[in-house]
């Protein structure tokens, strides 16, 4: 866990234990100094909590709140999304997957279901979009919330207000970057590749094998899907990026320019050096072992917010 977690987790201390900040910082610094430094302030911090008391693994924490790590995390919130159910086939394991959006009044995250009974609660509609639930016991992996069968997810009597509808993101420099953050960083694209193809079934969006559809839909007219990858820089560091459908025409092509090779190569050294907005989060490559970005969004700069935005930092 890093500097953003420790201040979340001092934070959390501190409002349950009715303490100041400043007042669990001394606390952590003295556990440190006690035990020579052979801890992190992450791991002092987590001994100073349990001498007050306090078990993170009972408590239901917002989303804003969630870390990097934690394996019992318990919050409330309402379905904002719900995905198609996915198979897959990795390292020779076979299974379901389904991804939720849930919001609270602080933020937003996804919700990955792995546990069959808990895809069959989506299937079968006890869980739908709209509906608010309660889920326990669920580890944080790159900014998500992963359940497995020793998980909980139900149906909550709970009423939520305002919840946090768009997207969250923070502005970070790509140097500071970690697996699970969300952000937005304003960046030059330095490198393009050359686009990848594949093909989905349109009623389900699930991946289609030589016309057939691998969610159960039997022969169809597949739709055709690109992904694009991309190199960022943003003065600290660069960074690979993937982006899907839509997401590529915000740099500015057109079907025509990404769906056939020729017209691509024409027209992808133009978009070098471009500056743009980039919003999305970063996971970890499994196969490289390096981080990487997956876009969610790109926006224009406006020259205005620009110069507020550097005159903050002045």
């Amino acid at each position: 866990m890093g500097d953003e977690n420790y201040i979340k987790l001092v934070s959390r201390i501190s409002q349950s234990a009715g303490l100041s900040v400043e007042d669990i910082e001394r606390r952590v610094e003295a556990k440190r100094a006690k035990l020579s430094g052979l801890v992190s302030k992450e791991g002092a911090a987590q001994i100073v909590a349990a001498e007050l008391g306090i078990n993170f693994d009972q408590e239901r924490m917002k989303i804003s709140e969630l870390m990097q790590g934690m394996r019992r995390a318990n919050v409330v919130g309402k379905i904002l999304e719900v995905y198609p159910v996915r198979d897959f086939n990795k390292n020779g394991r076979e299974g379901r997957v389904c991804n939720l959006l849930i919001s609270d009044e602080s933020s937003n995250t996804r919700a990955v279901l792995w546990d069959t009974h808990h895809i069959e609660l989506i299937e079968k509609g006890k869980l739908k979009k709209g509906d608010v639930i309660e889920i326990a016991n669920a580890s944080v992996k790159n900014g998500e919330l992963h359940l497995n069968s020793f998980s909980d997810i139900k149906k909550s009597k709970e009423v939520l207000g305002e919840v946090v509808m768009g997207r969250v993101f923070n502005s970070k420099r790509i140097k500071d970057l970690k697996a699970g953050d969300s952000f937005k960083t304003r960046a030059v694209i330095v490198k393009t590749f050359e686009p990848r193809y594949f093909e989905v079934c349109p009623q389900c969006g699930k991946k289609a094998v030589n016309g057939e559809c691998s969610g159960g839909h039997g022969k169809i007219e597949p739709k055709k899907r690109a992904l694009l990858n991309i190199i960022l820089d943003d003065g600290s560091e660069n960074i690979r990026a993937v982006m899907f459908g839509d997401t590529i025409k915000k740099l500015g092509f057109n079907d025509e320019e990404i769906f056939n090779l020729e017209n691509f190569a024409m027209k992808k050294d133009s978009i070098l050096g471009d500056e743009k907005y980039f919003s999305g989060n970063v996971r970890t490559n499994a196969v490289f072992n390096t981080t990487e970005m997956n876009i969610e969004d790109i926006g224009e700069i406006n020259s205005q917010e620009l110069i507020e935005e550097l005159g903050k930092k002045a």
